[in-house]
């Protein structure tokens, strides 16, 4: 087992030294006080794990040194014992957030247990709140490097941050990302490689369907004096650019069909052969393709191998288009507001109500790219401080949803309305039950809890 650090608050010296020697055998590192007081003063010095508790104590009862504990140092797992135990005191302490509960007097293998079984819980938590900073830091880390951040709140967006965040620490994986166009392959891509052991190597992207024919094999091979006609020097190919880092392919269902038999050898040799050459070169790529079109309705008609397409697909990760997740919209909107107006020297304080009534009416076919350059064009146009929806080129507005059925708008608002309207929609959705309106934003009941507070949202 890990090492904890581990603090016993008990006014009985007898116990605290039996109970201390016993967990130290283990290799705990231990503290020991008898008073709340002294308690505090190691709590304010030490970075403690599994506080030992006694519920009755001098100075303040074991209850109020538990939830000043809690509201103090909230990481700290606690284990109330007593000798005057009941089930009320038993239901008392864990609803205020203990552990475990023992009467005393108990065996010390059953408080080695009860550690044990902490220590799990321990485990669990820092592994759940290094998921959350990470999907936390992946969109700083993408604007930082790549310009641009993974925006959104929805399940979809989450989850494709996760497996995005996942493949990233298993180094050689190949990933193959699929979505419509504008939906944010290519800095998925990128995320990846951000994220991963090859950040301080190059991330090389290829749009293949932009390569002519004639010039796919010597781009990606690339070729020694001599080779041809015009090849008066040497040139690297593709996969020795990015060799340490990523080659990202991308629209990869373009590729010839000679050059997708050679590019499957290059992914189970691990070499290339320059165009002229005799000897190969040895290469450490992380390949990553992508498409916006049907690669298995491809490999049906024998455009694409189906065995090329197996070994690239090792992990996919398919990005939804933008009308499946609307409720990402207005975040979008605001997103893109502040960071272009800012870019652009234009002080946009606010978005009129109608630019969300038709952008959540808008499908969006060329999804957040689309979205984007709408803002760009809008924050361009503007006069004012708000946007309003003469600003937008909407085109082909549907009524499958109306904006009426998603956020009822009555007057012009600034930014920070946006989640305000938002929260009040998912209530009104879920009947005023904060757990499933909590579900419907994919945020937690607490989040949701000081955003109501936030707003000055009351449910009474």
């Amino acid at each position: 087992m890990e090492q904890l650090s581990i603090l016993i608050l008990d006014d009985e010296k007898v116990f605290r030294d039996e109970i201390r020697e016993f967990l130290e055998n283990d290799s705990f590192t231990v503290h020991s006080a008898a008073l709340p007081s002294e308690a505090f003063s190691i709590l304010a010095k030490q970075d403690i794990d599994i506080l030992i508790l006694d519920l009755r104590l001098p100075e303040m009862d074991g209850f109020a040194v538990l939830e000043k504990v809690k509201e103090m140092y909230p990481h700290i797992e606690v284990i109330m014992i007593t000798g005057h135990g009941d089930m009320d005191a038993v239901i008392q302490a864990m609803r205020m957030g203990a552990v475990e509960f023992f009467p005393k007097p108990f065996r010390l293998l059953d408080m080695k247990a009860a550690i044990k079984r902490t220590r799990r819980f321990i485990d669990l938590n820092h592994r759940l709140k290094e998921v959350n900073q990470s999907l936390q830091l992946i969109s700083k880390d993408l604007r930082d490097n790549v310009g641009y951040e993974m925006v959104g709140r929805s399940k979809a967006v989450q989850q494709v941050i996760d497996l995005m965040r996942r493949v990233a620490t298993v180094d050689n994986t190949s990933v193959f990302i699929t979505g419509e166009s504008g939906t944010g392959k290519e800095l998925i891509a990128r995320g990846i490689h951000y994220l991963s052991n090859r950040s301080q190597s190059y991330f090389h992207a290829v749009n293949c369907s932009a390569i002519p024919e004639s010039l796919f094999e010597s781009e990606f091979f690339g070729y020694k004096k001599g080779a041809f006609t015009g090849a008066d020097e040497e040139k690297a190919g593709w996969f020795e650019i990015a060799n340490g880092g990523t080659l990202f392919l991308d629209e990869i269902v373009d590729m010839h069909p000679l050059l997708q038999s050679k590019l499957l050898r290059v992914l189970e040799d691990r070499k290339v052969r320059r165009l002229g050459a005799t000897t190969d070169i040895t290469v450490d790529v992380r390949i990553i393709a992508a498409t916006n079109q049907d690669v298995r309705g491809f490999i049906e008609v024998n455009k694409f191998r189906n065995d090329l397409f197996f070994r690239l697909n090792s992990f996919e990760i398919n990005i939804p288009p933008l009308r499946e997740r609307p409720e990402d919209i207005p975040i979008l909107l605001n997103y893109y507001t502040q960071t272009l107006s800012k870019k652009l020297n234009k002080k946009i304080t606010g978005i009129d109500n109608a630019v969300l009534v038709a952008a959540l009416s808008y499908p969006f076919p060329g999804n957040v790219r689309e979205l984007r350059n709408m803002v760009e064009r809008a924050i361009i146009l503007s006069d004012g401080d708000k946007l309003t929806v003469n600003e937008f080129a909407f085109a082909g507005l549907t009524n499958s949803r109306t904006a009426e059925a998603i956020i009822n708008f009555e007057e012009t608002f600034d930014l920070d309305e946006i989640e305000k309207l938002t929260i009040m929609k998912a209530l009104e959705r879920a009947d005023n039950k904060k757990t499933e309106a909590a579900q419907l934003l994919n945020i937690t009941r607490q989040s949701l809890d000081r955003r109501l507070e936030k707003h000055g949202i009351s449910l009474d």
